[in-house]
This record gives structure tokens, C-alpha cells and sequence, in this order.
């Protein structure tokens, strides 16, 4: 397997958006983005928002290299239909070793003890780049800026990037990851051009899944893969997260006791509960409280339209779960309970949503 680097934002098995060439599907999203620059409409800010996991990161890096390469951009897009650039583009190669001058990245840093990363970008590194955003690009064209992601964004580095928003400078490019793009500062978003990125069918997360693990030449089964991308609600991340055998049957264990609600089997629970006890259980916990909220927000999303009543339960025990989980991790707690309480609150939280 290549060797990856230690990064806030990636997953071992998986090349790091800015190594990642390919782009399974998004088409629409892309001649968006060329249609402006053949225009000459190019906005100064995207927002780029949908689902974590499906594209948008690996979309912002493909667009970089596509303005940052050798000659005009916009002559460049005249009769294109994607963004793809060869991996021996000079630009290309630079990006991909993160040594490009004109392209800057907000995004967690390690903290000084090298042991773990910053909870937010520190708001030092956008008054860093509004003194680069000052002088002219390094190579006379344009630049371009990365924000992975704005859900890393306190309200000081949110309003340190606004003013750069509000003035940029010729030439320049920012790109926003976004994965609840709705959450954001409303003067921010209304300095952005909003690119909406959908959630992937099966057979895209299977297909760009294949991609990225031939790419780190490491071995998959099919069979797994396809399993995953089932249970991946569209989040090419989350199929390579699930992509193990453990936690593939893991996941599919939780998914198992959730779709048998409001029955609980308590055997069942009792045996997941433990599973995810202890320090090496860390990893399993946070798998299972992605697990049930990607089939809490499925609910939510295929009954959109149904009375509030009918969905407030199931919003109720979302907020309730995070807390939980949020509290459990600050405070060390002892998982065990509230895997049982989170079950018995869902099962309540279902009964009440069809009785509604």
C-alpha cells in the first residue's frame, strides 16, 4: 500500500482530495464552473456544499489545478466539459505536494505538541492570508483558496475570511467546502455562489471506492465494497470507512437493530453495547453514532413532507444523541449506558412518529 501522510482529513486507505484525480460523477457541478469562466463570470467565491464524503473537497482541488496550470483559464474551458488535468501538469504536481505558491489551504493545523489537531482553523491562519492576498500571485495569475471545511470555522475565523470576501483582489478564487452550507454565517453565504453537490448513487461510491483504493494499491474485496456503498447513504468516505470487515459488520449489526424499531432485542443490544465499551472501542462508537445518525437523517429526509408532529420525535432524539455522544467523549464516560438509553429513547422517539 502507498504510504499516506498524517492528516485531520483523511482516511488511511483513501488519497487526499488534493491527490485525488478522478471525479465520478458531479458533471453538472463542473460544466457550472466552466460555463462561468468561459463567460467571463467567473465568481470570486463557491460555496460548496452537500453531504461530507461525496466529492466537494476532491471537486475544489480539481478546480485549482484547472486555473492554476500554465496559460489562461478561461481559454483553457472554450469546448471543455470537465476539469480534469493530467498528473504531470506542473501545477498538478506541485498541488499534489502541497508546494504551490498561489494556492492556499484553511484547514486544521497540528497543535504544537505534534500529538493531535486544532479543533478550528485558527483564526491566524486567514490573517496570514489576507497579508499573502495583499501582494501580488507568485506566478502573475491567479489564486486560489481552500476552505475544508467551513464547519471548522469559529465565528473569529469566519469573520477574519468575510473581510476578505468583501474585497478580494483580482484574480482570486475561493473555494468553501460546506457539508451543512445552511449553517453558515448569512453574510458569508451571500458572498458565495452556491454549487450544490448530491449524495452518490451505489454504483458511483462503488466506482469512485474502486478508484481510490486502486490508487493506494490496496487490496479490497468487490463484494465488501458493494456492501458498503449500500449502507454509505451516497458518502464515498463513508463506504471506505465501512470498507473493513469488522466495521462492515458492525455496522450492519446497528443498522439491524435500527431497522427492527420500536421491537428491541435486548440480547442484541446488550452484546453491541459491550462491543463498543472500553478504549478500544473508541473507533467502534463513533462508527455506530455515525451509523444511527445517517438513519435518523434518512427518516427525516423520506418524511420531509410529513406533519411536524411526525417528525419532531425523531429531531428530538438527533439533538439528544449528539449531546450524549458529545458528553461521553469530553467526560471519558462509560459507553455501555448509553447505547442502552440511546436504543430505548429511539424506539420511543419511532412509536411516537407513527402514532403522530
Amino acid at each position: 500500500m502507498r504510504e499516506t501522510s498524517d492528516e485531520p482529513d483523511r482516511l488511511p486507505i483513501a488519497p487526499h482530495p488534493r491527490e485525488t484525480l478522478g471525479l465520478v460523477s458531479h458533471a453538472a457541478q463542473e460544466r457550472a464552473f466552466l460555463d462561468a469562466l468561459t463567460a467571463g463570470r467567473m465568481h470570486h467565491a463557491w460555496l460548496l456544499g452537500g453531504p461530507e464524503g461525496i466529492g466537494k473537497a476532491s471537486f475544489a482541488y480539481r478546480a485549482a489545478r484547472f486555473m492554476l496550470a500554465a496559460g489562461s483559464p478561461q481559454a483553457r474551458a472554450a469546448g471543455r466539459t470537465d476539469l480534469a488535468m493530467p498528473e504531470a501538469d506542473p501545477a498538478s504536481r506541485r498541488i499534489m505536494a502541497q508546494s504551490h505558491p498561489d494556492l492556499h489551504v484553511l484547514r486544521r493545523i497540528l497543535k504544537p505538541d505534534g500529538k493531535s489537531y486544532t479543533s478550528n482553523i485558527p483564526v491566524d491562519a486567514v490573517r496570514r492570508l489576507i497579508d499573502r492576498f495583499g501582494s501580488s500571485a507568485a506566478e502573475g495569475g491567479w489564486r486560489v483558496c481552500i476552505v475544508d471545511s467551513a464547519e471548522d470555522m469559529d465565528r473569529p475565523t469566519a469573520n477574519a475570511l468575510l473581510k476578505l470576501l468583501e474585497e478580494p483582489p483580482p484574480q482570486a478564487l475561493f473555494l468553501i467546502v460546506a457539508h451543512a452550507p445552511g449553517r453558515m454565517l448569512p453574510t458569508i453565504r451571500s458572498r458565495c455562489r452556491l454549487l450544490t453537490f448530491e449524495p452518490l448513487s451505489a454504483t458511483d461510491v462503488v466506482e469512485a471506492g474502486r478508484l481510490a483504493l486502486e490508487r493506494m494499491e490496496a487490496p479490497f474485496d468487490q463484494s465488501a465494497l458493494l456492501r458498503a456503498a449500500r449502507l454509505s447513504e451516497g458518502s464515498v468516505r463513508r463506504a471506505l470507512t465501512y470498507v473493513d470487515p469488522e466495521t462492515l459488520a458492525l455496522v450492519e449489526a446497528v443498522r439491524a437493530r435500527l431497522d427492527a424499531l420500536p421491537q428491541i432485542d435486548t440480547p442484541a443490544l446488550l452484546a453491541l453495547a459491550e462491543d463498543v465499551a472500553g478504549k478500544a472501542g473508541e473507533r467502534d462508537f463513533a462508527v455506530m453514532i455515525e451509523t444511527i445518525q445517517g438513519w435518523l437523517s434518512d427518516h427525516l429526509h423520506a418524511h420531509a413532507a410529513a406533519r411536524p408532529a411526525r417528525l419532531a420525535p425523531l429531531a428530538e432524539v438527533w439533538e439528544k444523541l449528539g449531546q450524549a455522544a458529545r458528553e461521553v467523549e469530553t467526560y471519558n464516560l462509560d459507553r455501555r449506558p448509553l447505547v442502552i438509553t440511546m436504543f430505548h429513547d429511539l424506539s420511543a422517539a419511532v412509536s411516537r412518529s407513527r402514532a403522530a
